[in-house]
């Protein structure tokens, strides 16, 4: 259901009673009204938005010094995320879009990506118009036989297969997760399937032309990349994204001059949440050129609105740690105050101690054994990252556990590495990092998720015992409910059922104020414990039980 922003906004800071405050329940109470599953942040944008310029000493500056010091010295307090709805979850925007887990995915779905069609590979020859700006890599910019205009990267001689395959396995993982990314895929190619424009131009970092590109430059930038031993070259074509660029989204604040833009990033969920699937993805190259705004029109040229897209992932998954050779990386910033400076570099460190087998396409430092998911970092500070708490991490952990192994394999094979044990590792190492990220953070909440009321009464999902992750001692739960003015209906104490999908007719209800109730489910075992407060109330016309809130405490 599509609402404004302004009743989005009312819907998630809920009304409160005027009613002397429980010390079970908190005051919080929610309309009687269908949770906000989409947010109308697509309304025409009257005039260009602010644009945000690419200067990466800047950037690093500002988030690896200024910022640290400034948080220092304020001492900010941390608050509930914000663009969430009534039961906790994030609605579909120009940010984030429900998938995986809400809607059938198939392996072979998120094989195929976000569009889904064959890329330019049998549509060569490929036009090349200039080398790409921004980097220091060799990569251009070309257009396939059909004119469809794409972004070229390789892979260095010293590691074939890894830039490559990393991008496309990140990029098939984050779109099922629900974010937006470019269309990008593996293709094969020979030097001669890439013709030069005959205005075709090599560009500095700035996009400012030097020189003209012609066919022995080509060839001279052709030879500083990986090789296959066949002689032809491997590639990350990435499709270019229509609209118009604003340049990378800042961590903090909000966009100038988009009305759509009303949240602070800093408090976003669905940029705290990313922490869990980052970290499980060892993508920790987060400056602020790699999150894309692009101001589109895709139905009328007079309505344009802009959608945030994520960036380059050939970098995932250990690669950057071995191609920068910064084994600190995804355990320290670049620049790390928590350092103790004065152990002069002997204090004991959490990184080298583990390898993966040598195989192509596999990054030596991308383990299982030894992940820690709540200490590993990212190359700069994130605010984000540091205003999220674990409800956050709750959100993004459940949303990264949804995924099947068959469905990981899937997302690897995207990434046509030529050895198959480079597929089965990779795999069997996001699994077992999916695991240990599920168990790290579960037991930070009480893992309850999908409250529904049907024919069996109050039913929910309890993600620890469904993720096999709670011992043997069995789990029980103890529902208090409440009426709307927080007055006590009665509490019950029921065994989880087996499996951890559990339902309950057992549980007091009102029959006042539409019905509205509160319950209080405790979690009782020895790891995991917590509560989840869930508002239940009957639907003004059908008058049906549904939920209306959830709040996790």
């Amino acid at each position: 259901m599509a609402m404004s922003s302004l009743r989005y906004m009312a819907v998630i800071v809920v009304a409160t009673t005027s009613c002397k405050q429980s010390a079970e329940v908190p005051r919080v109470r929610y309309a009687n009204a269908a949770p906000v599953t989409v947010v109308n942040d697509r309304r025409a944008v009257p005039t260009r938005p602010h644009v945000s310029r690419q200067l990466l000493d800047l950037d690093f500056y500002d988030r690896s010094v200024e910022d640290p010091l400034m948080n220092t010295l304020s001492l900010p307090q941390k608050q509930r995320a914000r663009g969430v709805n009534a039961v906790d979850e994030v609605p579909n925007s120009t940010w984030f879009t429900n998938r995986i887990g809400v809607r059938d995915m198939s392996p072979q779905e998120i094989a195929n990506g976000p569009l889904g069609d064959e890329g330019p590979e049998p549509h060569k020859p490929w036009t090349v118009h200039s080398t790409k700006p921004g980097g220091t890599e060799v990569g251009f910019i070309i257009t396939d036989a059909r004119g469809v205009k794409y972004g070229l990267g390789f892979d260095t001689p010293e590691w074939p297969e890894m830039e490559t395959g990393n991008a496309v396995v990140v990029n098939r993982l984050l779109w099922a997760f629900g974010y937006n990314v470019p269309d990008e895929r593996i293709a094969y190619i020979r030097p001669e399937d890439l013709v030069p424009a005959a205005n075709a131009q090599v560009k500095d970092s700035q996009g400012r032309r030097l020189r003209q590109l012609d066919r022995k430059e080509l060839d001279r930038q052709l030879a500083l990349v990986s090789h296959a031993p066949d002689g032809r070259i491997r590639v990350l074509a990435s499709r270019w994204l229509s609209g118009e660029s604003l340049g990378g989204t800042n961590p903090t604040g909000v966009r100038k001059g988009d009305p759509n833009d009303v949240i602070p990033h800093e408090d976003r969920r669905d940029l705290r949440g990313q922490y869990p699937v980052f970290a499980w993805l060892e993508h920790l190259d987060l400056v602020r050129g790699n999150f894309l705004d692009m101001l589109i029109a895709p139905h009328d040229p007079a309505h344009r609105y802009v959608v945030h897209y994520l960036l380059d992932f050939g970098r995932s998954l250990g690669a950057i740690a071995v191609i920068d050779k910064n084994l600190r990386a995804n355990h320290r910033y670049l620049v790390d105050w928590s350092d103790p400076i004065w152990t002069f570099g002997t204090e004991p460190r959490s990184w080298g101690k583990h390898a993966a087998p040598l195989l192509t396409g596999v990054s030596p430092t991308f383990v299982a054994t030894g992940f820690d998911p709540g200490a590993w970092k990212p190359n700069l500070p994130y605010q984000p990252f540091d205003s999220a708490d674990r409800f956050d991490m709750f959100w993004g952990t459940k949303i990264l556990g949804r995924f099947t192994p068959e469905q990981i394999r899937a997302a690897v094979e995207a990434g046509r590495f030529s050895d198959p044990r480079t597929v089965d590792y990779l795999t069997d190492t996001l699994i077992r990092r999916q695991q240990a990220t599920m168990a790290y953070w579960y037991v930070r909440v009480n893992p309850l998720d999908k409250f529904t009321v049907g024919p069996n009464g109050l039913c929910f999902e309890d993600l620890a015992m469904m993720g096999r992750l709670v011992p043997g001692a069995p789990t029980r739960y103890e529902l208090a409910s409440y009426d709307r003015d927080a007055r006590p209906l009665g509490t019950v104490t029921i065994n989880a059922a087996q499996g951890g999908a559990t339902c309950t007719g057992s549980v007091k209800l009102s029959n006042v104020n539409g019905g509205y109730t509160i319950v209080k489910i405790t979690t009782l075992r020895p790891v995991a414990n917590g509560s989840t407060i869930v508002h239940l109330a009957r639907a003004p016309k059908s008058a049906e039980w549904r939920v209306i809130g959830v709040m996790r405490v």
